[in-house]
């Protein structure tokens, strides 16, 4: 399964560093076949705000772009970004090609009437009193 590297860069400063940064990223991404998807351009905003730039970096799997981001190539150059744009970086796990978002309505549908019945959420300690009827938690 796909998944991502994503920085939201809020900030930036234009310096040698960055320049020598953008010149070795690519040698690191490489051996983990990393490549970008998305590397900064202005974002046409339709909703909401979005202050700074984004970047998408594609990965084969989660494992290969926790070991890219782990690597002693790319921790070699991490500081050249960090130290002069402000940011967050996630790596997360994409869907693959037969995602449905309709079966996953139906899971969070079921377990909404589960939470329902139940009264509460069965992955918190809190009690009915903690929690607005119909609300409960679930992961993606």
């Amino acid at each position: 399964m796909p998944a991502y590297g994503f920085a939201h860069l809020r900030s930036r400063r234009n310096h040698s560093d960055i320049i020598e940064y953008l010149e070795r990223i690519q040698a690191t991404l490489d051996p983990f076949a990393g490549r970008f998807v998305i590397h900064g351009p202005p974002a046409e905003v339709v909703e909401g705000t979005w202050p700074g730039s984004m970047v998408l970096i594609e990965f084969p799997s989660l494992a290969e772009a926790r070991a890219w981001y782990d690597s002693p190539a790319y921790r070699a150059i991490l500081t050249l970004r960090t130290d002069h744009i402000e940011g967050d970086v996630l790596l997360i796990e994409g869907v693959g090609p037969n995602y449905d978002p309709a079966e996953r309505a139906r899971k969070l549908r079921t377990e909404a009437a589960f939470h329902d019945i139940a009264g509460r959420d069965s992955a918190s300690p809190r009690g009915p009193s903690d929690q607005l009827p119909g609300q409960f938690t679930y992961e993606c």
